[in-house]
């Protein structure tokens, strides 16, 4: 883990910034406008050569707690999803000020998980996004809190950043958070050193992370988990102190800043990672061990041959889990078959599904490229 690899920074110009309720709050309450202020400050100066950024940002419950008057974070997901509707118009305005001085136009984007789920519905987000920016408009984007309990409970919005990146087909994702980075012990163990480099996130680099935090409910192993997540995408992460002056200059300058998380080799396609990432499965496949060997060491499609049993029901078209016979996950994939179709056809060979169906969809359950591994 050397400090060498910035230049895999260099010619960045889409870039995800997202900030955290760590970095966000204000001493006494609220969100720091100051520090919005000067992030602002300093997008502008970027956006002016030609860097685009979108913006994913926690903050509404924090700003809903001192509209409300409230000094301490409620445990209840009700409370926080009422807050959250309180305090997301208070937040968008703290933005849009801190962008007009400069004669950027905010927009908002709130999504939850099905958004992200459903493939149309996956599309349709992106094509928004892409209208948006096409309108020199910058996306401010976050869970809809107020109808959705995921992100309050795991996400702290980590994960919806790593999504973020495949939606806008950005090339950088920036982490802003109230440390200087990754660090190579559990701060809460003691006084570590700072990880200049990660190459790839393997135990080791999880085991640095540590637990959740405490006003975010992520923490850095969430972060960590972005990281991991947007490096299969070829896209580079960079965990750094929001509180920092130019941060964002620092990071595309090549500055050795925070923590650089480089992309990793075996580069997923946008599709094939909202199918590891995004997508939600609605039904299982178990395969046998020859067809586990040729879908996890051969890379190839998944036949009917190799299906020894289906679980739930679902349409073609729709994205299942492939389990093995211990039922471990070894893969993802959209399906050409639906649940009936492959209880029918499932243990034949590829010539008898005409046969047995009395049409011929084509002769894999899960073509190849439809299909991540997940092992």
């Amino acid at each position: 883990m050397s400090s060498d690899g910035r230049r895999v920074l260099r010619g960045r110009k889409r870039v995800i910034v997202k900030l955290g309720s760590m970095v966000l709050a204000a001493p006494g309450g609220g969100v720091d406008q100051a520090l919005l202020d000067r992030l602002a400050d300093e997008m502008a100066t970027l956006s002016s050569e030609g860097v685009v950024f979108i913006i994913v940002s926690s903050g509404a419950i924090l700003m809903g707690m001192q509209e409300m008057g409230q000094r301490r974070q409620p445990k209840s997901i009700e409370v926080k999803q009422a807050l959250a509707a309180v305090g997301q118009s208070r937040l968008m305005h703290a933005y849009a000020d801190a962008f007009a001085r400069h004669g950027i136009k905010v927009g908002q984007v709130l999504l939850t998980g099905e958004d992200l789920e459903i493939r149309e519905r996956f599309v349709h987000s992106r094509n928004a996004m892409d209208a948006l920016l096409r309108m020199k408009v910058l996306p401010i984007i976050n869970e809809n809190d107020t109808v959705s309990v995921e992100e309050i409970r795991f996400g702290d919005n980590d994960f919806l950043a790593s999504i973020v990146v495949n939606l806008a087909d950005a090339d950088l994702l920036v982490i802003l958070t109230n440390t200087r980075g990754l660090f190579d012990r559990d701060p809460k163990l003691g006084e570590g050193k700072l990880v200049e480099v990660v190459q790839e996130v393997d135990d080791e680099v999880v085991s640095m992370a540590g637990g959740p935090g405490e006003a975010g409910s992520g923490g850095m192993s969430s972060k960590v988990m972005a990281a991991k997540r947007t490096a299969r995408m070829g896209v580079p992460t960079v965990i750094a102190d929001g509180r920092s002056p130019s941060v964002l200059t620092g990071i595309l300058r090549e500055e050795p800043v925070g923590t650089l998380f480089l992309p990793s080799g075996d580069k997923l396609a946008s599709r094939k990672h909202w199918i590891a990432y995004s997508g939600k499965p609605k039904g299982t496949l178990v395969l046998d061990e020859g067809a586990v060997k040729a879908l996890v060491k051969k890379k190839k499609s998944l036949l009917p041959a190799g299906v020894v049993g289906v679980r739930g029901q679902f349409d073609r078209g729709t994205m299942v889990r492939c389990v093995d016979s211990e039922g471990r996950e070894v893969a993802r994939g959209v399906t050409c078959f639906s649940s009936d179709q492959i209880l029918r056809i499932m243990g034949r060979h590829s010539g008898d599904i005409e046969t047995v169906l009395g049409a011929c969809p084509g002769e894999e359950i899960i073509h190849r490229d439809d299909l991540v591994i997940t092992e």
